[in-house]
């Protein structure tokens, strides 16, 4: 009989304390290693590496797949080997020919591409298009693709928790709640206390998110130095979260112009920070969860936003 050590984790009702912050730890003699949490289990890899399987099974405790929406389409998406070893990820908001050959040049055998590179239905993999050459290289150099989208949009300390936190002191709740869990769910709709002026929350966005410009929109009657007490928060497209919801300031990455309108209208203010910028900056969260010493994790250089506001 061999030494090994089972892992406990009470990670309570957070995935990301089962990632980052075990509570309790016991060490025994068993048969195998493995992680047990009141949700999942999963083999500890006893060499350098761990198991595409048992990578996506950690994945979808951080974020577990029934969280999407009903139109969504994550998981794993692209497998090439089923009992490969990962020992290096990629972390991108769009996946792009780029990023494939940067995942190629690091030696990554996954990418977790937030938003799902096959999302339409595809007839035919060939040459001619870039998505689908995308899936060619990557089963060809034996790379796997993992999606999570509106998974990691409903979750707690999501990509919308990430987000909404530029807004702090403040209380935090789902604007959509998920049915099951309200504490996870599309949107979050936060409540300052003390209010803030928009000036000062234009500026603090610019620092969260890391840009240079935003698109604002002052609601009716309004003007930068107006009281700011409460905001909904949707990261990516917001309109089919944001409609309708009360609220002084909207936070988005796009909204069609006729959204932008009608809230501003209604005397909602609107800032616009272009659609992956508002979710970028959640791929260094995601790096430092997933992190450890059999698994190396980065996040692509060459993924950015497709616009640039000149």
């Amino acid at each position: 009989m061999r030494q090994v050590m089972n892992i406990f984790l009470n990670i309570g009702r957070n995935p990301l304390h089962f990632l980052r912050s075990p509570v309790d730890i016991y060490v025994s003699i068993a048969k195998k290693k493995s992680v047990h949490t009141n949700h999942c289990l999963y083999q500890i890899p006893q060499k350098m590496g761990i198991s595409l399987q048992d990578l996506v099974k950690r994945l979808q405790c951080l974020a577990p797949l029934n969280l999407a929406e009903s139109w969504d389409n994550v998981g794993l998406l692209v497998e090439p080997h089923s009992d490969k070893t990962i020992d290096s990820v990629l972390l991108t908001i769009d996946l792009t020919e780029d990023v494939v050959n940067e995942a190629i040049n690091v030696g990554a055998q996954l990418i977790i591409s937030y938003h799902p590179n096959i999302f339409k239905p595809l007839k035919s993999v060939t040459q001619s298009a870039w998505k689908e050459r995308i899936i060619i290289q990557c089963i060809k150099n034996g790379i796997a693709i993992f999606s999570p989208h509106t998974t990691w949009d409903a979750m707690e300390n999501g990509v919308n928790d990430w987000l909404a936190s530029v807004f702090e002191p403040a209380t935090t709740k789902p604007i959509l709640p998920n049915t099951e869990n309200s504490n996870v769910g599309m949107g979050r709709y936060v409540t300052l206390n003390p209010g803030s002026s928009l000036k000062k929350l234009i500026k603090d966005i610019k620092t969260k998110i890391g840009v240079s410009f935003l698109r604002i929109g002052l609601g009716k009657g309004k003007n930068f130095d107006d009281t700011i007490q409460t905001v909904a928060v949707c990261a990516g497209s917001g309109a089919s979260v944001l409609n309708g919801v009360k609220a002084d300031l909207y936070l988005t990455g796009e909204m069609l112009h006729h959204d932008v309108l009608d809230a501003t209208q209604n005397g909602i203010s609107v800032i616009l920070c272009n659609h992956s910028d508002s979710e970028r900056g959640f791929l260094k969260t995601v790096k430092n969860i997933l992190s450890d010493q059999v698994l190396t994790v980065s996040v692509s250089s060459v993924d950015k936003d497709c616009l640039t506001t000149v």
